[in-house]
């Protein structure tokens, strides 16, 4: 359910504006009607530091394990440092080793080549010049090296590497050297010089990557640099946001705050002496929306959130597709095993994870969907229970065949369909007036109708009452005479009789549930074919038993992860168009962010 709120609306001295909202802040209740823009160039500039603040987290922490380890007493004490000088200490860190990499790459390379021509000084070169001798510098393969050349020029071999030979010919410096094969690039400094190179500048690396480690190690308190700014920020926004009058020096503001703490939220404005005027909040006030549900529909709230919220006023469709989304999950999952798999990685995780606790649990709920679902067709880790359990043919016949996991599916689907229209004509009676929720109600009773017609000519010995019929045509007749409330009974009956071309939306939505099926059958075949594959390595002498359980053990964690992501996307699909669609959802809701100094 949806929150209410209470709508306040402030008027104070402007000079005043700055002391109340950061008193306002404090107690973190109300969201006062803000820009999250650069309105001026205060909060552009802070927009910047907190883009930086993002960056260097991100940076640094992407660095964790290659940081792990590290001599972090051999880096400089930060303690003491503010969050603003540890951001830039990281952001300079940062840059410098990048450019130390890059500069260690380009003299690993500058060391290999120069490698090649054998060690050497610029007091070497220097004094061939000053005998009047000029260096030719050649490199051929091997093969094509003559030693009849030693015999004609002034040559020595500096090395023979890889099949290539390294060479020099020396010539008098007025002399012209006409060889068959073009001259290449002497390196300029030698190989054993680069080397030291190298090492300093590795050791200049690890001295910086100490400096991150112990950067990573205080990430928490320029975190809350970053946490103080946008909560600087925001206070910053709430006060330019605020509608200046009376020539600037008079701000009116509007805030709104939940409903239940209207008691509070009156003595702590009467304490402060501000001017405020408060009103139940209106739909044509757009209220910000905060979710207010029970322990197991309050784990969905991010699935819906993925959407979009509802508006104020509106129905909060979370705890009517909760129950659903779970069960089709495990229906798309399709495998006990994975279902149990789940149930026990999301309770480990509510201990091991605290901060994902909701999350966690999420994962036990849909784990527990996973394992009720295809308990109808008996799949665990791709194999039936009923062929690997002795059962008697009575207990046998129980389990689903594929063909009736294929109708459960459709028919599963055709019941959401009739909760989504009995919730929209519930709550549309409820909001506008009981015409308005009639042609929903018909809608539902039309499905239903529909559907036992269709029953009844697959299974001829099926008998229908005649009182079911006479309930159908009511379905129609509501549908005809209240799809539309306005105009004259003919305007409306012809409005209504045209919107009987919906039941070929409803039929398309009815065969987007056929992907329940899909999706649970294909996992159960990639499970059938890992458990084939896995038992025809059991052949193999000695080690067969370990190759067997090896290929269990990826294949189903494969499998798993794989079906997994599709169990989590398509329920989300038929939740968000078949269900919202039918529910009448419309949405476009804004969260509650109230102003507060521990926003994350």
């Amino acid at each position: 359910m949806i929150t209410k709120m209470t709508k306040y609306s402030f008027i104070l001295y402007h000079m005043e504006v700055q002391t109340f909202l950061e008193r306002v802040q404090e107690i973190g209740m109300v969201d006062i009607t803000r820009e999250n823009k650069g309105v001026d160039e205060h909060s552009k500039e802070k927009f910047a530091l907190l883009e930086r603040y993002a960056t260097a987290e991100k940076s640094i922490k992407a660095l964790s394990e290659t940081l792990s380890g590290k001599n972090i007493s051999s880096a400089p004490d930060l303690n003491g440092y503010s969050p603003e000088e540890l951001l830039v200490t990281t952001e300079n860190s940062l840059e410098e080793r990048i450019y130390l990499n890059s500069e260690l790459k380009s003299m690993l390379r500058e060391r290999d080549e120069a490698a090649q021509w054998g060690a050497f000084t610029k007091e070497d070169i220097d004094k061939i010049s000053s005998l009047g001798y000029k260096m030719h510098c050649f490199v051929i393969s091997e093969s094509n090296y003559d030693s009849e050349w030693e015999s004609k020029y002034i040559i020595h071999i500096l090395s023979k590497k890889d099949g290539k030979c390294y060479f020099v010919i020396l010539t008098q410096e007025d002399e012209e050297l006409n060889f068959k094969y073009p001259e290449s690039k002497f390196p300029t400094t030698s190989y054993h010089i680069i080397e030291k190179k190298i090492e300093e500048v590795k050791l200049n690396i690890e001295t910086t990557e100490d400096r991150l480690a112990s950067l990573l190690k205080m990430s928490d308190i320029m975190h809350s640099g970053a946490v103080s700014e946008r909560a600087s920020l925001d206070l910053h926004l709430a006060g330019v946001a605020s509608v200046k009058e009376a020539e600037g020096t008079i701000a009116i503001m509007t805030g709104f705050a939940p409903a239940d703490k209207r008691e509070e939220l009156h003595k702590f404005f009467e304490n402060t002496g501000v001017y405020f005027i408060e009103d139940v909040a209106k739909e044509e006030d757009n209220p910000p929306i905060k979710l207010k549900n029970n322990y197991f529909t309050k784990l969905f709230e991010p699935i819906g959130e993925l959407y979009m919220l509802p508006k104020y006023g509106e129905l909060d469709l979370t705890p009517y597709f909760a129950p659903f989304y779970m069960l089709f999950f495990g229906l798309c999952l399709g495998d006990i095993g994975y279902g149990i798999v789940l149930l026990i990685a999301g309770t480990i995780g509510r201990f091991k994870l605290p901060k994902f606790k909701g999350y966690m649990m999420l994962i036990q709920f849909l784990g527990i969907g996973a394992m009720l679902m295809p308990m109808l067709n008996g799949v665990f880790f791709g194999a039936k229970i009923q062929d690997i359990i002795p059962m008697p043919d009575s207990i046998k016949e129980l389990f689903f065949s594929d063909i009736k996991m294929f109708w459960f599916a459709i028919i599963f689907g055709l019941f959401q369909i009739v909760v989504a229209r009995l919730v929209n004509a519930i709550d549309s009676m409820i909001r506008k007036g009981w015409q308005h929720g009639m042609h929903n109600l018909g809608w539902a009773i039309l499905v239903i109708w529909l559907a036992i017609i269709y029953a009844g000519t697959m299974m001829p010995e099926m008998v229908i009452p005649a009182y079911v019929n006479y309930i159908g045509y009511a379905g129609l007749a509501f549908i005809i005479l209240f799809s539309s409330v306005e105009g004259n009974i003919f305007k409306r009956i012809m409005k209504g009789a045209f919107s009987l071309y919906d039941i070929t939306g409803i039929f398309g939505d009815m065969l987007s549930y056929i992907r329940l099926f899909g999706l649970g059958t294909a996992g159960g075949i990639l499970g059938l074919v890992v458990n084939s594959v896995a038992m025809n390595m059991s052949g193999i002498p000695y080690v067969g038993w370990f190759f067997t359980g090896l290929m269990l053990l990826v294949g189903h964690t494969a499998v798993l992860l794989l079906n997994s992501l599709g169990a989590f996307v398509h329920p989300m699909r038929l939740t968000f168009v078949e269900f919202y669609k039918n529910a009448g959802f419309g949405g476009g809701g804004r969260a509650f962010r109230p102003l507060t100094k521990n926003e994350n």
